[in-house]
């Protein structure tokens, strides 16, 4: 977590203390819209149709695997690339054909693109150079984005010389003096290990969210997507899969798309069917009760999947085959009937111990989507592509407590 510096505080600018950052809530005007945006390169279509509203202050992450479209559509946002059809609007202002220098907009890159040449002071500057400011305004802004994101003390580095995650600070605040009204960053975190990863996503958040300013973050990490967002994009073949926020697309992937690529999943290939789900080999999984619409595939959460002792009441039985550490709970991968299963849990269990299994939790699709029932449990919101099994509430059926992870 980064602290403001009490000189920062003192010196502000009217620059900064006047710039209007609005939440999503408070603002009527939407901070950016994509209207049927559709990109064709090499004869291929790779954004197709997309719409997408972000609200002002609202971080989206565009996540999705590669050649999903999530770069190209961020490209087209910042003028890089022009769309082959659809508007962009960024707070309400139409700037589907403005070049990148007139749009309201700053890019982080994945490479960071720092001048190798320029300490890290000019490399904040270039930009405030090329709009023709005064050195006292330049002078200002550097000091205020230093300040901002602890780099008072690297102020006459070269980039050589600094960290990775330093490097994509430096590219972050030569973004944020640009006062942009969307800053958009594709995969900035990509380049570094996985603990400073983690920091630097931070730093990202909290500083977004002190200045209010609407993002969109493109990455193909979806740790990195449920941590940071306010909602997810999930992209896939050029158009948004699902668009919810982090804990409503994890518990309820409204596509097989989205629930096998959000988080890890025990797929089998038939519904609950009175309370059991049958595996490939003809073996069983309880699963309690169940009164919704079936589907032709049912989805279980590792951390949905009971262990308990072998001759509990409503369980079946599996082998435990392999217990890896995860920290603060074990992954248990298990055999039950030939069926291969994988389990969050809080215990211990050993090699070869023979358990009882049972589904806490279960989602139900049919050809793809996630099946309605009136009887099954509610969510918050909705989001596209839900199958209407004639009710108003995704079949998730839970029955009991799972492990807690």
């Amino acid at each position: 977590m980064i602290s403001t510096p009490t000189t920062a505080a003192n010196s502000r600018t009217s620059w900064l203390a006047t710039t209007d950052r609005s939440s999503p809530a408070d603002s009527p005007v939407a901070g950016l819209q994509l209207s049927g945006i559709a990109k064709v390169l090499g004869g291929r279509t790779i954004v197709d149709h997309l719409d997408l509203t972000v609200g002002k202050g609202e971080l989206i992450c565009l996540l999705g695997p590669s050649g999903c479209g999530k770069t190209t559509t961020l490209r087209m946002i910042g003028g890089f690339l022009q769309p082959d059809a659809g508007r962009l609007h960024i707070d309400g202002v139409d700037h589907t054909y403005s070049k990148p220098e007139r749009r309201p907009t700053a890019m982080v890159f994945q490479n960071y693109a720092l001048w190798p040449h320029m300490s890290v002071s000019k490399n904040i500057a270039f930009g405030l150079k090329i709009r023709k400011m005064s050195s006292t305004q330049i002078k200002e802004k550097i000091d205020w984005a230093l300040d901002l994101l602890g780099l008072q003390h690297h102020r006459d580095s070269m980039p050589a010389r600094i960290s990775g995650g330093e490097q994509q600070r430096v590219a972050l605040a030569r973004a944020l003096v640009l006062e942009p009204e969307v800053l958009l960053m594709d995969e900035p975190l990509s380049n570094l290990d996985a603990k400073l990863r983690v920091q630097v996503r931070e730093t990202i958040k909290e500083i977004q969210q002190r200045l209010g300013i609407t993002t969109v973050f493109v990455t193909h990490d979806q740790e990195e997507a449920l941590s940071i967002a306010d909602r997810i994009a999930v992209m896939n073949g050029g158009r948004i899969e699902q668009l919810a926020p982090p804990a409503e697309l994890y518990r309820l992937p409204r596509t097989t798309f989205v629930a096998g690529f959000v988080g890890a999943m025990n797929v089998f290939d038939s519904g609950p069917d009175n309370g059991i789900i049958t595996l490939a080999d003809g073996g069983s999984l309880p699963c309690g009760s169940f009164s919704g619409r079936r589907g032709d595939s049912c989805w279980v959460r590792p951390e949905d999947i009971q262990i308990t002792d072998p001759g509990a009441a409503g369980t079946g039985r599996a082998v435990v085959l392999r217990v890896i550490p995860r920290g603060h709970y074990r992954e248990v991968l298990l055999q039950s009937h030939g069926t291969a299963l994988r389990a969050f849990s809080d215990d211990d269990p050993q090699p070869e111990q023979v358990v009882g299994v049972r589904a806490t939790r279960a989602l139900v699709y049919s050809d793809g989507l996630l099946v309605e029932d009136d009887e099954t449990v509610a969510t918050e919101g909705q989001s596209a592509g839900v199958r209407s099994g004639g009710g108003t509430t995704p079949v998730a059926v839970g029955f009991g407590q799972g492990p807690t992870v």
